[in-house]
């Protein structure tokens, strides 16, 4: 496999954790998002989409607006990339369980090449789509899509609507460690994944 970049989201309002830029949350005493970006400390570039500053060796990035969701967010990480990268991991910032072993999971799916991106599945069946790989040409190719569909304002639109007709393959973790999709949205999940840390 080729090298790769990185985009990690992390400009969530936190509203059901009180408001707090869970980003710097500690989880295993170190901010998740610091956890989020060692999984990918081979990626080049690594981009941090939210407020900043970002960590030494990351570059920084916002959504416009700010706060304005994960689509408009995804389009500010994907311009800082240049024509030469092929592929780019999707991250949200709260997933302090993944790990490079995770990320390479992904990657090594990719490679088959019958797909437009790679995500995990959660324990529900869900595909959790910001954390995934995927081709950066297909990305842009969305993005030109809704915004043919819906002109250039992004703010509210939905992954889904971004990723509609895309082809998207899903894997299951391996292994008996914690899963690398389990996200941070509540107090609960924190504690969850503290245990699972300890």
């Amino acid at each position: 496999m080729e090298g790769y970049a990185a985009v990690v989201l992390a400009g969530g309002a936190g509203r059901r954790l009180g408001g707090v830029d869970k980003s710097r949350l500690p989880v295993g005493g170190r901010p998740m998002r610091e956890h989020v970006l060692d999984a990918v400390a081979d990626a080049r570039p690594r981009i941090l989409v939210g407020p900043g500053p970002a960590p030494a060796g990351v570059l920084a990035a916002r959504e416009e607006p700010p706060g304005s969701g994960p689509v408009p967010a995804t389009a500010a990480g994907l311009a800082l990339l240049g024509p030469e990268v092929a592929e780019v991991a999707l991250l949200a910032v709260d997933l302090p369980l993944l790990t490079a072993a995770a990320v390479t999971a992904l990657r090594v799916r990719l490679a088959v090449g019958d797909c437009d991106g790679v995500c995990y599945r959660d324990d529900r069946g869900r595909r959790q789509q910001l954390c995934g790989v995927w081709r950066v040409a297909a990305l842009r190719a969305a993005f030109d899509r809704l915004r043919h569909e819906r002109g250039p304002e992004l703010a509210g639109a939905s992954m889904r609507a971004l990723l509609a007709g895309r082809t998207i393959a899903e894997i299951d973790p391996t292994g008996d460690g914690p899963p690398p999709w389990f996200d941070c949205d509540t107090a609960e999940d924190v504690r969850r994944a503290q245990g699972w840390s300890a």
